[in-house]
């Protein structure tokens, strides 16, 4: 199995490439600003095919290359209908941030991959030889997901990983990270939502899963159990 991580553009959002291994079809996850070229060069690297984008919410840092990269390859963008505005109109996600941010995006016109297909709260989705469950999480988005699998031989890729067989891993987007949750200030984001979502679509998940964040390093739900203040005040 193989998960490769790159931090994209100034936001440093996390894309991952899955697949089962080398020579093999492939899943990009949140292709955010200027990854296109990154994922062509590790797709390259690795013989990979892509056969689909995943988007786990619409913000702009997780979505700005889906476009590129899909009608690149011919291949469809996954998302949710909560925010699929998002993809044509992202500066809805982000209100006035995007004002300050418009020198980032002069001369780029959002449009929606040629094909999207429309996530739904408990599809499965068969990729690339992989299985993925779909979570709806709102909260830092009306339409944010999580994706979930169970992998085997993920110890050389994630190294937090089990070595001795198959890992639970939950690529999260920007509902948990390490140490920290999901912002719920921007335009669609709830606090209550939020932390339901955690609740009843993390903390419910064996200690040794890994999550795969939108930013930051990865982490496992019994270390954020164990040292994530939001996560300690939630279940007290």
């Amino acid at each position: 199995m193989l998960i490769k991580c790159f931090s994209a553009g100034m936001f440093h959002t996390n894309c991952y490439v899955l697949a089962l291994g080398p020579g093999s079809d492939a899943i990009i996850v949140d292709p955010g600003q200027s990854a296109a070229k990154q994922a062509r060069e590790m797709l390259d690297a690795y013989d990979l095919k892509p056969v689909a984008v995943l988007l786990t919410h619409g913000h702009i840092d997780h979505i700005w290359s889906a476009r590129e990269i899909c009608d690149a390859y011919s291949i469809p963008a996954y998302i949710h209908p909560d925010d699929r505005e998002l993809l044509t109109k992202p500066g809805k996600g982000i209100g006035s941030m995007f004002g300050a941010l418009s020198f980032l995006t002069a001369g780029t016109v959002f449009r929606e991959p040629e094909k999207v297909l429309e996530l739904a709260d408990g599809d499965e989705l068969d990729l690339a030889g992989l299985r993925l469950t779909v979570d709806l999480a709102p909260g830092h988005t009306p339409g944010s997901v999580l994706f979930g699998g169970e992998f085997e031989g993920l110890a050389e890729s994630v190294p937090i990983a089990r070595a001795d067989g198959t890992s639970r891993v939950v690529l999260a987007g920007d509902v948990l990270f390490a140490g920290s949750i999901g912002r719920t200030d921007l335009p669609g984001g709830s606090m209550p939502r939020l932390l339901r979502s955690i609740r009843e679509k993390l903390l419910t998940l064996p200690d040794d899963t890994i999550v795969l964040p939108g930013h930051g390093l990865a982490t496992t739900i019994g270390r954020e159990r164990r040292t994530n203040e939001w996560i300690r005040e939630l279940r007290a």
